[in-house]
């Protein structure tokens, strides 16, 4: 039976694993969940940024902790779905005889941002402790990796799972050129997402490359085709519109 099933795989009769559109599409609905957690659970309030003063964070993660702990905990299961999104589209890539190094870059970068969104995830939800915010440096100190890790860590995996995705098809026309080229694109505004690490006004290149990205992958998701077959098929359709 299972030499059979692995057969079938090979011949493209069965694609395996979860639907990637849904996966994408499941992760970016409990991520909007995570940002909509805090004003609703917490009657209007939005985060506080973490250069506010420390005094000023501390307060708003003790007054709102029940809160801060229900966006941490949606946000470390928006990583999940993530993560085997990532999974998945790496084995979709291998059976649709793809052997560039795009495919692992792009596995690489997926579990790189579900790794930091599940940390991020974690430390929001520690900073809904009021031990925690006992310590009001300790706080902002939190809030400041919670910031990070949510940011330029997640915002830079996700780019470049973007990119193992988007420059296969482009090459080969696994996605139609102008998705492959949207991604590219936003692969590109992702990785230079780190420099605002040090050039603040970068910063809006973080939700371009949050928001761009994952509704990129549903997209990728619902169109990069399961078989070899398909996969030349939309090819030769691609290359005779041109």
């Amino acid at each position: 039976m299972t030499d059979r099933a692995v057969l079938n795989g090979r011949n493209g009769a069965r694609s395996g694993g979860p639907h990637p559109g849904v996966l994408a599409s499941v992760s970016l609905g409990i991520f909007l969940a995570s940002l909509a957690a805090i004003p609703v659970v917490a009657g209007g309030q939005w985060f506080v940024s973490p250069i506010a003063p420390a005094v000023d964070v501390a307060e708003f993660f003790r007054r709102y902790g029940v809160a801060a702990q229900v966006a941490g905990m949606l946000q470390f299961g928006s990583a999940v779905p993530l993560g085997i999104f990532a999974a998945t589209v790496y084995a979709r890539q291998l059976r649709l005889g793809v052997r560039v190094p795009g495919p692992a870059i792009g596995f690489f970068g997926g579990i790189s941002a579900a790794v930091f969104l599940m940390l991020s995830g974690l430390i929001t939800w520690l900073l809904g402790r009021p031990e925690i915010t006992a310590d009001t440096a300790l706080a902002q100190a939190l809030a400041f990796l919670a910031f990070l890790t949510a940011g330029v860590g997640f915002v830079v995996g996700l780019g470049l799972l973007v990119a193992g995705i988007a420059v296969p098809s482009l090459i080969l026309g696994f996605l139609p050129r102008w998705l492959a080229w949207a991604g590219l694109v936003i692969a590109a505004l992702s990785e230079l997402s780190f420099l605002s690490m040090v050039f603040e006004p970068l910063e809006f290149l973080l939700p371009i490359g949050r928001f761009g990205g994952l509704v990129w992958l549903i997209a990728a998701g619902f169109l990069l085709p399961s078989r070899r077959a398909a996969a030349n098929q939309e090819g030769r359709t691609q290359a005779a519109s041109r």
